[in-house]
């Protein structure tokens, strides 16, 4: 999952937001530098990945990229499916998605000086581009893909996915809707061994 699911499934507590939001770039012993709830949000992330990996109903998703995004279909389909959590993020959560993301936002600006360099650099892009908001539309899936290729080592191509998820949008929403609530109910249940 992307940001957007990482962080939603992270519940209200702001420590374990963060950590949930850094893991990609916290490494090996850098974990130790963190508090306690921090790191707990860090392994619910790493947590999370692991489950959606090897989930079946997200491989179906991946395996239809695949053949024109090679390695990047995963990254891919993350995507796609924070932009299913947007358009249905009322059927989740209390708050609007708006509020939601700006009070994200603000959290990661008092909370600036914690975060890893490379988070810094990456919310210089994610806060006035408002990323967490533009995954609702197709175009702002777009322009969220073709800033992430910009940034890649090699070619990716990914300025180009969105094109497929208009052309399997239904696809892509139903195996969404299936893996989703296989997510929340693993959460709620391993994620709580992991948060205690």
């Amino acid at each position: 999952m992307n940001y957007l699911a990482h962080l939603y499934l992270s519940g209200n507590n702001h420590e374990i937001m963060i950590g949930n939001f850094i893991a990609d770039h916290v490494k090996g012993k850098q974990i130790e530098l963190f508090d306690e709830e921090v790191i707990k949000g860090i392994k619910l992330h790493r947590m999370i990945d692991e489950f959606t990996d090897s989930h079946k109903v997200v491989e179906q998703s991946k395996i239809r990229l695949r053949s024109e995004f090679g390695k990047y279909s995963p990254v891919i389909v993350d995507v796609f499916y924070d932009h299913y959590l947007a358009i249905k993020w009322e059927q989740y959560h209390h708050q609007e998605l708006s509020v939601y993301a700006n009070n994200f936002y603000t959290l990661l600006k008092d909370n600036h000086h914690r975060l890893p360099l490379r988070t810094q650099q990456m919310i210089e892009y994610m806060i006035p581009q408002n990323w967490l908001l533009n995954y609702k539309t197709v175009a702002g899936i777009n322009k969220t893909l073709t800033g992430m290729s910009k940034r890649t080592k090699f070619e990716s191509r990914m300025d180009e996915a969105a094109i497929y998820l208009d052309r399997y949008y239904s696809d892509f929403e139903q195996e969404f809707n299936e893996y989703f609530e296989e997510l929340r109910t693993y959460v709620s249940v391993v994620g709580g061994e992991v948060l205690r």
